[in-house]
């Protein structure tokens, strides 16, 4: 009788589940709720193939970090097995506290309180239903153990986390210059004073990794379609929230509910052990269902942002170098509030002024160690003939001005 399950990944083909711990920790229900969470939030609306899950990132990210362990093992890295076992554990669950979309949500249905510290409070619950089990994956989540070459398996310029979402997201979107050779970066992997290294022979593929990422970046995490419909999303909710709190009925899930009509932040979730239990009931389709009951609702403002969710009518959208100046953000929400009629102080819900910045590689916290053959380490930055560190860690701003389509 086979020991273990196989799942069958169209990157990177059959992806091996041991029976036992991590067998439970898929099987659970906080990690089954990863599959009605979409990986890209709204990036379908400009790459149609991105419909991929949080759990087959999670799935994707476990099957490198056990060919991490297996590649280090080999080179005589000592590893218990209850070692390997707990970062494979620790790297399936680094997303279970994501909520719908991805990270729009982070700033709108709740503050304060960042998915990484909601991932830990819903590791805590699976510990427990697994009679504290988890403990060592959670000491390496957290950064606690000993080993810190195993945190930054999971957590770190290297980690398992990026090295599938590059390679998934790319292939998904169909963007083929994002494909990095992540079997060959996790190859040359090594470790020295309880810190991962990359050979000297695996500098090519992270010159590739680290210009890619920048790709990835402004051309689809960035793209300013998808940060336009993002802002549509984001608009929609507020604007759920404050009718809800002025006695509006609003159509809602009962989780969905919870969150428009209170204020939850990380002081909340701290003194209301219910906010745990409905976050873990949220997915993508508690909001998609409330924007088919919104498309009718009696508010102008709320029908016509959840009418442009369902029918692609995307915020127009301009990119400025520079600061946009108010006078002209005046004027377009003066001519919002006239075409649409509706109150000046409310057009604001129908555009959305944003700085995005993106710094690719920061010399300070993003340093990727190089091992050179005579022993010797130099930072990539160094080590990288044809990488211009100054070019990668320019810090690019750009100002984005979204807005409802008036024509």
């Amino acid at each position: 009788m086979n020991d273990f399950k196989i799942i069958n990944d169209p990157v990177f083909g059959f992806i091996k589940i041991p029976k036992g711990l991590l067998y439970n920790v898929v099987e659970h229900p906080l990690f089954q709720r990863l599959n009605r969470i979409n990986q890209l939030g709204l990036a379908s609306v400009v790459y149609p193939g991105a419909r991929h899950t949080r759990f087959q990132h999670s799935l994707g990210a476990f099957h490198l970090m056990s060919e991490a362990i297996l590649n280090l093992q080999q080179k005589g890295i000592f590893i218990f097995e209850s070692e390997a076992e707990a970062v494979q554990a620790a790297i399936l669950m680094h997303d279970i506290g994501h909520g719908p979309f991805s990270h729009v949500l982070e700033n709108t249905l709740i503050h304060g309180i960042s998915h990484e510290e909601i991932s830990l409070l819903m590791m805590e619950e699976i510990n427990k239903s697994l009679n504290g089990q988890l403990n060592l994956a959670i000491s390496i989540f957290k950064g606690d153990y000993p080993k810190n070459f195993l945190h930054q398996l999971i957590s770190s310029q290297l980690d398992m986390d990026r090295l599938d979402y590059l390679r998934r997201d790319s292939f998904y979107t169909g963007v083929t210059e994002g494909n990095i050779g992540s079997a060959r970066i996790i190859k040359m992997l090594n470790v020295i004073d309880d810190s991962l290294v990359v050979e000297q022979k695996g500098i090519y593929s992270l010159e590739n990794y680290l210009t890619t990422r920048r790709l990835m970046y402004w051309q689809v995490y960035l793209h300013r379609t998808c940060v336009a419909y993002e802002k549509v999303l984001v608009n929609m909710l507020n604007r759920a929230k404050e009718l809800v709190r002025k006695g509006h009925d609003v159509f809602a899930s009962p989780a969905l509910h919870y969150f428009l009509s209170n204020e939850v932040d990380a002081a909340w979730f701290n003194t209301h052990p219910d906010a745990l239990s409905y976050y873990e009931e949220l997915d993508d389709s508690d909001i998609w269902s409330a924007m088919k009951a919104w498309k009718h609702d009696d508010d102008k403002i709320l029908s016509i942002l959840a009418t442009d969710m369902l029918d692609r009518k995307i915020f127009k959208v301009e990119v400025h170098e520079e600061p946009i100046p108010q006078e002209r953000i005046n004027g377009l929400q003066q001519e919002i509030a006239q075409k649409l009629y509706i109150p000046i102080e409310e057009a604001h819900y129908l555009m959305s002024l944003n700085t995005i910045q993106k710094d690719m590689y920061d010399v300070d916290d993003d340093s990727i160690a190089i091992l050179y053959k005579n022993g010797e380490i130099k930072d990539i930055s160094e080590a990288s003939e044809l990488l211009n560190v100054q070019l990668l860690s320019k810090k690019i701003r750009k100002y984005y001005l979204c807005y409802q389509r008036l024509e």
